[in-house]
């Protein structure tokens, strides 16, 4: 990454959201630098992410992209503990590692370390994940700070090199690298919690001693 792209990629919120059009922040500075994407492209920053990076790049102020989203307050992932089966597709998904949990087993989302990205949300089988507000009335660099930047992109680098996905790819042979279709992936997963389920209100109940 060069100069520009550095401090273009300092002034963005690192939420890792995607919604740029680029697969994250990082990637989304980089092309700006470049001048293949423009600066009103990202939603979480807002109109004052817009201002910052016109003073970065020297391009006219301009309004957020419609095509991109709409400025809004901060969320936060809430996962339903009732109706969460366990498929573990939301951590792959987390660009934070915001959520914990096991396979089979309910998963919870920690708090500080969740940047409202909203990623997990169409991953999840079940529709088990919603979006809670955290900052009403405040929005763009309002609802967010340096530090919580700070602290999301050191989680996505984290997350990066703790999931290392190329080198796993890399060692799948190649009839398991072909994606499933997400319908029949869901389908499998919802079948399998459904028999879980079923298996065990057959289950007699344990005699009490």
């Amino acid at each position: 990454m060069n100069g520009l792209a550095a401090r273009i990629n300092n002034a963005l919120p690192q939420t890792q959201c995607t919604r740029c059009g680029y697969p994250d922040c990082a990637g989304y500075a980089q092309a700006v630098a470049n001048e293949e994407a423009g600066i009103n492209q990202c939603p979480p920053g807002g109109a004052q992410g817009i201002e910052r990076l016109a003073l970065i790049t020297g391009r006219p102020v301009v309004p957020l992209g419609t095509e991109f989203g709409t400025e809004g307050p901060r969320a936060m992932a809430v996962i339903d503990e009732a109706w969460c089966i366990g498929c573990t597709l939301c951590l792959d998904a987390c660009p934070t590692d915001a959520i914990v949990g096991i396979n089979k087993r309910m998963h919870t989302v920690i708090e500080v370390h969740c940047t409202g990205c909203e990623l997990c949300i169409p991953v999840c089988p079940v529709d088990c994940i919603s979006l809670e507000i955290e900052t009403p009335g405040l929005s763009g660099w309002q609802a967010w700070s340096a530090e919580q930047a700070d602290h999301a992109r050191h989680r996505y680098e984290v997350h990066g090199k703790h999931r290392n996905t190329d080198a796993r790819l890399a060692e799948q042979p190649a009839a398991a690298q072909a994606p499933q279709d997400a319908s029949e992936r869901k389908r499998s997963i919802v079948e399998a919690a459904l028999a879980r389920a079923r298996a065990a209100s057959q289950r007699p109940p344990t005699p009490k001693p």
